[in-house]
């Protein structure tokens, strides 16, 4: 059996490093392995500011419970250096993080972690689109 030597130095037959190569190239049938992602929930709060935003009702007509919604910063945002906007799947602003609860995930955001939200329940109340979501974060 014919042998490789690995950059600590040690030694794998030739045919385990083979297959190896070809999982992480995806030749020979095998299967790319991905990193572990994990779905980390923070938390959970009313979508701010839906009735402030024109036409709410075209830009929410497709949320319903499980809707995953984007979010962005704003960092030149006037009332909230903080304020992260909530994108429904045409990427028009439907809403945003209450400031109350943006500072963390603002800063999580800056640091580059993908944070994100998914809608729980939405309600019509009069003039006002009440939308409950969950707050996740995409962790490698």
């Amino acid at each position: 059996m014919t042998e490789k030597t690995t950059s600590g130095g040690g030694m794998i037959p030739v045919e385990t490093w083979e297959k190896i190569v070809s999982a992480f190239s995806g030749s020979g049938g095998g299967l790319v392995p991905l990193p572990h992602i994990h779905e980390i929930f923070l938390i959970d709060c009313r979508i701010a500011g839906t009735t402030h935003v024109e036409g709410i009702d075209d830009k929410t007509a497709n949320i319903d419970k499980g809707t995953l919604l984007m979010f962005q910063r704003e960092k030149d945002n006037q009332y909230d250096a903080l304020a992260i906007q909530i994108l429904n799947d045409k990427k028009e602003r439907i809403g945003y993080v209450p400031k109350a609860k943006n500072e963390v995930l603002a800063r999580l955001m800056d640091a580059g972690k993908l944070i994100f939200g998914r809608v729980e329940e939405k309600e019509k109340v009069d003039d006002w689109i009440k939308i409950s979501i969950k707050v996740f974060m995409k962790d490698v």
